[in-house]
């Protein structure tokens, strides 16, 4: 199954610790990591007075149930330093199931797709990167009308890797 994902940084070494997480997520048995887009750099969403984002996504291939990939993800971010504290303050890590091909699914600890993301142009505008093509299975619409639609809210640049 074909799954996107959204990955970010505000603390610490930010390329370094999405780097070590995509590392981490290629070690994960079931997983392939088939694309990953460029580094963006963007404001934190939410919260204000913490540092500046680096997000990428990823689109990997796997043969996980979207629970056992959830919880593969929650290891990859305590092992790389996430530890509880305010919603949406800062974070080594964090990494967001989006898209799960086209399914539409609400537990009580996953969402499918990711609520909110398709206001946040910090998770489209990467997303948009490596499948702008994918079409949102609630709306019909493809990640790249969406990252370019005014609900997509939030500045993004990317990021040059020599900083």
């Amino acid at each position: 199954m074909s799954v996107l994902l959204s990955l970010g940084s505000n603390l610490g070494n930010r390329t370094k610790l999405l780097d070590s997480a995509l590392g981490l997520l290629r070690g994960v048995q079931g997983v392939d990591v088939l694309r990953v887009s460029s580094f963006y750099e963007t404001a934190p969403w939410g919260m204000e007075g913490q540092p500046d984002f680096i997000n990428l996504a990823a689109e990997i291939e796997t043969e996980l149930a979207p629970l056992e990939l959830l919880k593969a993800v929650k290891c990859i971010e305590r092992t790389l330093g996430r530890r509880s504290g305010a919603r949406w303050g800062p974070r080594a890590i964090d990494i967001d199931i989006i898209l799960w091909g086209d399914t539409v699914r609400q537990t009580l600890s996953l969402t499918l797709p990711h609520p909110e993301y398709q206001n946040r142009a910090f998770v489209l505008v990467p997303l948009a990167e490596i499948a702008g093509d994918t079409r949102e299975p609630v709306t019909g619409r493809t990640l790249s009308e969406l990252a370019a639609s005014p609900e997509a809210m939030g500045e993004v640049k990317r990021y040059e890797l020599d900083h």
